[in-house]
């Protein structure tokens, strides 16, 4: 890896200097082992550790395939769901690898007994298996996180109606928290040149995620004016749904759990923010009893926001503890955009 280093720091290396570098037969990775998921059997999830799941060991450089590229990886990002990765939650990774296993001789490759991890990367192209015309050995990208065979024609119009659509990194092996990483090629794009490393390996999961959720016509379709409630709006997601509703002309609500997470938003621009901590929200009673008086007192906060009205977007993320919320402030007609599910995966 120093050879691929030390040519990555120079100014003058050549594409042709990249294609000669020798890629080593193994590199560090990390990873999670298949003979662990039962490791947390019994324990409640805030007590499932990663930090005992998760392992940084030297792993095979996996076979490169038409219209994928290896890619030296200067840096990545840790997503949500490498952290439900790392706890085998809502269910081991490993199901995700065998199926995709079996789809083809080519994907055989990613069920392996290990499953390197991560979902965001920029780095440097190291080798284009055949096929790609679009990139070559030196190319600084970054990957976006979504992999596709495009093989059905459902997936033409929407990538992520594909059938064969599947997260790299989560559902596919060879993720980006490693020292080289496996992605097809049409995840690449060109690394911004005013970003850092670290800046650059950032947006990617999240920034996608905020903008099909609330902005495009596949998700929430946020026009000028509209209320948008945000949840966790200092955090990954929620700092770019922020600043998709700032640079659109909706009115972010956003809410957070501190008043150090309150000032990020209002570095953002945000003016409506609730601290749901020092508001003392709590939507539940118990683990099984949700409370709609919470709702309605929350609901009462944020017409103070907004002149009077109900919420026609809210942008949720955490899951279990906050849907019901979101479900009773949305007005009637509004839209409720989801993923993740941080707080737990059984909405109620």
């Amino acid at each position: 890896m120093k050879d691929i280093l030390d040519a990555i720091q120079s100014t003058d290396s050549t594409p042709a200097d990249f294609a000669a570098l020798p890629i080593p037969e193994s590199y560090r990775a990390v990873t999670v082992h298949k003979d662990e998921v039962e490791m947390f059997n019994g324990l409640e999830t805030k007590e499932k550790d990663p930090r005992k799941s998760l392992h940084v060991e030297d792993v095979a450089v996996p076979e490169l395939g038409p219209g994928e590229a290896l890619v030296a990886v200067m840096a990545s990002s840790v997503n949500y769901n490498s952290v439900w990765t790392s706890i085998f939650e809502p269910m081991a990774t490993f199901g995700f690898l065998e199926r995709y296993g079996k789809l083809s001789e080519l994907t055989k490759r990613h069920d392996l007994p290990y499953h390197v991890i991560g979902s965001d990367l920029a780095g440097v192209v190291l080798r284009t298996g055949p096929g790609v015309n679009a990139w070559r050995p030196g190319d600084e990208v970054v990957a976006h996180c979504l992999s596709v065979e495009l093989e059905s024609s459902d997936g033409h119009n929407d990538t992520m109606l594909d059938p064969e659509q599947r997260i790299w990194g989560f559902e596919t092996n060879f993720g980006g928290l490693a020292e080289i990483a496996l992605v097809k090629s049409n995840q690449l794009m060109p690394k911004p040149q005013h970003l850092s490393w670290e800046e650059a390996a950032a947006p990617g999961l999240v920034n996608s995620t905020a903008y099909r959720q609330l902005v495009s016509r596949n998700g929430a379709g946020m026009k000028q004016g509209d209320n948008v409630l945000i949840w966790g709006a200092s955090g990954g997601l929620g700092s770019y749904a922020t600043q998709f509703a700032l640079a659109g002309g909706a009115n972010p609500i956003c809410v957070v759990s501190s008043e150090q997470k309150a000032d990020i938003c209002r570095s953002m621009g945000a003016e409506a923010i609730i601290d749901r901590s020092a508001e003392d929200y709590k939507f539940w009673k118990d683990a099984q009893t949700q409370d709609p008086k919470e709702w309605k007192r929350f609901g009462k906060r944020i017409r103070e926001f907004t002149g009077g009205e109900d919420i026609d977007i809210v942008f949720e993320h955490p899951g279990r503890e906050t849907f019901g919320a979101s479900v009773y402030v949305t007005r009637k007609g509004g839209t409720i955009t989801t993923c993740a599910s941080t707080s737990g995966y059984m909405h109620e």
